[in-house]
């Protein structure tokens, strides 16, 4: 069973819908018994890193969570603000993250040229893939391989092999991370169309 995680912080009718689009079943819950119940959890979000946090304190995710994805090794995708609450912190708030990948979540920093781009950074970019296995199965030999973004912030690994595909905007950046089981875009799948459905089906198959 697919769970996606309602730790209310949005954006996750799209998430299911892309789901459904690719016939897979999956479950909208807050509840940690569910939670618990499940073969894959996929933790969508968009909004504040402090606030998302808070919520899945305050809704008693936590522990289970941490058991599922750390002790257990279930997958989970964590996308956008989801990505972002893998890391350790973030510079948008005071309060740790997850803490499952090595790395924190900075904002976006331009100098000289490139200051006159626009935060939040939104739109289509395309990925620069580097492992082309896993969720980018199919996706690496693609032309125009272009995933949906927006997002103030982004994440910076502290160990370059958990970097799975980098964008640009202004400069480089990590758009996918994966650490065994736990993995992450900060781009939106559920948004970007034929791509971001073989990226989805992909981890529910995978």
């Amino acid at each position: 069973m697919i769970v996606v995680v309602d730790y209310k912080m949005g954006n996750v009718g799209s998430v299911l819908n892309m789901l459904k689009k690719i016939g897979t079943q999956a479950v909208l819950s807050s509840s940690p018994d569910v939670v618990a119940s499940a073969d894959k959890v996929i933790l969508p979000g968009v909004g504040a890193f402090d606030t998302g946090m808070r919520n899945i304190e305050a809704l008693g995710l936590r522990p289970v969570l941490d058991r599922k994805v750390m002790e257990l090794g279930t997958p989970v995708l964590g996308i956008c603000l989801g990505m972002q609450l893998l890391t350790e912190r973030s510079e948008e708030g005071a309060l740790p993250g997850l803490g499952w990948i090595r790395g924190e979540t900075v904002r976006f920093r331009f100098d000289g040229s490139d200051s006159r781009l626009k935060v939040p950074h939104m739109g289509w970019n395309e990925v620069r893939v580097l492992r082309g296995d896993g969720i980018f199965r199919g996706l690496a030999d693609e032309q125009d391989t272009a995933f949906y973004f927006v997002h103030s912030f982004h994440v910076v690994c502290r160990e370059p092999t958990d970097v799975l595909a980098r964008t640009h905007h202004g400069y480089e950046f990590d758009a996918a991370v994966q650490r065994g089981n736990v993995i992450g875009t900060q781009f939106h799948p559920e948004k970007s169309h034929r791509f971001g459905m073989k990226l989805l089906r992909n981890f529910v198959e995978g």
